[in-house]
């Protein structure tokens, strides 16, 4: 690794979020350490947790692989960053592709992420596996 690949400082906040955003298709949560701040603000599914530690989870997902990321929109307004995106993943047990939405915003400081907030498909991803029913009734 060159010398600026080590620090983000110089990237603009959108640069710095696709290249978060590349680590959940290269699977190189070490390149989180230069991206997002050790004491990350995470806000998503009525949520709020702190620390490096929950991204870097999130890129591991046993039984899921091969994630293709797709950026349907991305949208920089100063420190913030806002993206749209669709993950297919490979579905090891079936061998089947699954597709997950989401949208988050990032808020970037000194080359890092220091605050998102978002939400991504969860049922629609485990709907695809089958793993939940297409419909649900709250009658």
């Amino acid at each position: 690794m060159n010398p600026a690949e080590l620090s983000s400082a110089h990237l603009s906040p959108a640069e710095v979020v696709r290249r978060y955003l590349k680590v959940f298709e290269t699977g190189d949560v070490a390149q989180m350490e230069t991206l997002v701040a050790e004491d990350v603000e995470i806000w998503g599914a009525g949520n709020h947790v702190v620390g490096r530690r929950y991204p870097m989870g999130a890129a591991v997902t046993p039984g899921l692989t091969d994630c293709r990321m797709e950026i349907v929109e991305l949208f920089e307004a100063g420190d913030r960053v806002v993206v749209y995106f669709h993950n297919t993943y490979r579905h090891e047990a079936s061998g089947q592709d699954a597709l997950q939405s989401g949208l988050k915003m990032y808020e970037v400081r000194d080359g890092k992420i220091v605050r998102f907030w978002g939400e991504t498909d969860l049922y629609g991803l485990l709907m695809r596996l089958g793993k939940v029913p297409a419909e649900v009734s709250f009658e």
